[in-house]
């Protein structure tokens, strides 16, 4: 019998994405609601109970609300894309590569959280440096972000490419978060290992999909000895082996005159980026995903199917 998954908000931007990945799949049974009947609770949470696997695209009221309807139902299995467990020692940080033994624990989790699209890149790019000892927990990072808009759902997406809507957003780049609070910032600590909570300056350009996020760091300010060359060699090691998370060669980042946002659009992977010459004094961390793929949808795909692997 094949595992039946459930989509709960698969008419936003992030279910949208999951469905069409899954589109012409035939191990799996997609159960769905029609959009007439979205809002119709008991049609919801039969569903919810009906899937091996549910997938919350949901924001996180509603995402909690979802997991209170199977919480007796040891049968279902949530993966949920809000920011609502993303912290939650009981669930699973569903970032696969995260270390050797995340997949593992994605694998055999009842409740698995999905990572945000910034914390992916910022995470991806800082844990390692921690790991191995070159970056300290109470190092003063900083995260500077550029996302595409479809990051903001649908929302955000109307207020882009609608000229007609009255909130209409005509910049073709604008910064956000500038309070300096922003709901992915925990995470980014937390699964960074990091002591004190990074400064984040996220941004969103005229692109719908696409993310580049940058860690800046000071030589000087991290483990004696380190080095251009000592950074890229601790990422290198890190993801050896994978497939979904790519470390380009120092070289090949040498020779590069652009990084283009928009790089990885329509992809589910992930490429790390370290720049500096040999004997610099600076050395940026760069991350380049697609903020619905890597940061959302595919990620969310990744994790399912580590968990039907189980």
């Amino acid at each position: 019998m094949k595992p039946k998954i459930f989509i709960d908000g698969e008419h936003g931007t992030t279910g949208l994405q999951i469905r069409s990945r899954m589109a012409t799949r035939a191990d799996v049974e997609l159960l769905s609601i029609p959009e007439s009947e979205r809002r119709n609770p008991q049609m919801r949470e039969d569903l919810l109970n009906a899937a091996d696997i549910a997938i919350l695209c949901l924001p996180d009221d509603a995402s909690k609300q979802a997991v209170e309807m199977t919480a007796a139902n040891n049968n279902v299995r949530i993966i949920d894309t809000s920011t609502a467990f993303r912290v939650h020692p009981d669930w699973a940080y569903g970032f696969a590569e995260m270390d050797a033994a995340q997949s593992a624990r994605i694998r055999g989790a009842r409740y698995v959280a999905n990572p945000g699209c910034y914390p992916t890149g910022a995470i991806g790019l800082v844990r390692p440096l921690r790991m191995a000892g070159i970056l300290a927990e109470d190092h003063a990072l900083t995260v500077n972000a550029v996302s595409g808009y479809t990051g903001g759902g649908k929302q955000l997406i109307a207020q882009m490419e609608d000229e007609a809507n009255p909130e209409h957003i005509a910049s073709p780049h604008f910064l956000y978060g500038l309070s300096l609070k922003h709901k992915h910032v925990p995470e980014m600590k937390i699964h960074g290992l990091l002591k004190r909570a990074p400064l984040f300056s996220p941004s969103v350009g005229r692109f719908p999909q696409g993310m580049i996020v940058q860690v800046p760091l000071h030589v000087d300010d991290l483990a004696d000895g380190a080095s251009v060359e000592t950074v890229h060699a601790a990422l290198a090691d890190h993801y050896a082996g994978q497939s979904v998370v790519e470390v380009v060669a120092l070289d090949a980042a040498a020779s590069l005159q652009r990084v283009d946002a928009v790089g990885l659009a329509g992809k589910d992977t992930m490429k790390l980026y370290v720049f500096g010459q040999p004997g610099s004094e600076h050395v940026n961390l760069v991350a380049l995903l697609d903020n619905l793929g890597k940061g959302a949808s595919g990620a969310a795909v990744q994790n399912m199917d580590l968990m039907l692997s189980a």
